[in-house]
């Protein structure tokens, strides 16, 4: 582990994951920042050179399970930007008038964020798969063979762990992309559960004291060397329809979601994507995300997978 201190990383002492650091700052009693200033060592490595992937270090996903992958959750929340209930709109949009899309979208509107201490509105939830779906800053996102497509999804994500008590207590938040496959969803809007089971990736930096109000930023897809398409974005509080506490409120109401040791992965939903604007990404496409105050750009190639050569059997034990 690392802290950043441009142009260097200073390596920590003592720790190997972040959620070892955080169970550690817990029994402490002091916050996360505390204690990665208590292990931060006289040891530096060259920024650069890691994040281009052109050292002997490498950058993992931002935060993981170290363990056991299968108790990291990893989730969304979505409708939460104006643009994006325009996008799924567009995409779902026939015979009505007024879709589910606008219709959550509006809800949102109305009562997602309600006054401190009350629950508003439950925003909509999907599902992204556990740890092993999650992959680090360079490292490829698949589009399996079965898909339909794979395309980008800035957004920031926030990361909790459950404490030995059962409560939700939040690590930080970290740029990623949700990476979805838009054209199986647009086929019908049932398929977005299906949609959503696909690679993602957060990082390459964990903001444990980052401001989620405002969080301009810029995604990016590059192809051959060169900027295919890009689009400034927004999020954070001020640029959505929720408040991050109504939609921790929502996440976190289930009690299989604070079970002591866990660790979650939430993406807050995103402003733009290139799909929405007619991009289809090919195979060794370059996305790039990046919000303000919250580290380097994240870049992940995409990678087509090969048709599977037979379908998936069952047999009986």
């Amino acid at each position: 582990m690392a802290l950043v201190e441009e142009p260097r990383l200073r390596l920590l002492e003592g720790c190997r994951s972040v959620y070892d650091l955080a169970w550690e700052c817990l029994n402490e009693g002091v916050s996360l920042a505390e204690g990665t200033e208590r292990r931060a060592s006289h040891e530096f490595v060259d920024y650069d050179a890691v994040y281009a992937g052109k050292s002997g270090w490498r950058i993992c996903p931002s935060a993981d399970h170290p363990v056991e992958p299968a108790r990291c959750l990893v989730s969304g929340t979505g409708l939460t930007h104006k643009a994006s209930a325009k996008n799924r709109d567009a995409m779902h949009v026939a015979a009505q008038a007024v879709t589910d899309s606008t219709r959550m979208y509006q809800s949102g509107v109305e009562g997602g964020k309600p006054a401190p201490g009350e629950a508003g509105v439950a925003p909509e939830w999907f599902y992204k798969g556990c740890g092993t779906v999650l992959r680090a800053h360079n490292e490829p996102l698949t589009v399996p063979g079965f898909a339909e497509d794979g395309g980008e999804e800035p957004e920031v994500a926030g990361v909790y762990l459950i404490d030995a008590e059962g409560s939700p207590r939040r690590i930080g938040f970290t740029a990623g992309n949700e990476f979805s496959d838009h054209v199986l969803e647009r086929k019908n809007y049932l398929y977005l559960a299906a949609s959503k089971l696909r690679t993602c990736a957060i990082g390459p930096e964990l903001v444990v004291d980052g401001d989620f109000d405002a969080a301009p930023g810029e995604v990016s897809v590059a192809r051959g060397g060169r900027i295919l398409w890009s689009r400034e974005i927004r999020t954070g509080e001020s640029a959505m329809c929720h408040s991050l506490s109504n939609i921790e409120h929502h996440h976190f109401k289930f009690e299989f979601h604070r079970r002591p040791g866990d660790l979650h992965i939430h993406f807050f939903g995103a402003d733009a994507f290139s799909f929405g604007d007619g991009v289809r990404l090919e195979d060794g496409d370059v996305m790039q995300v990046r919000f303000e105050g919250f580290g380097r750009a994240l870049r992940n190639p995409l990678s087509r997978a090969p048709l599977p050569a037979r379908v998936a059997a069952v047999r009986s034990i």
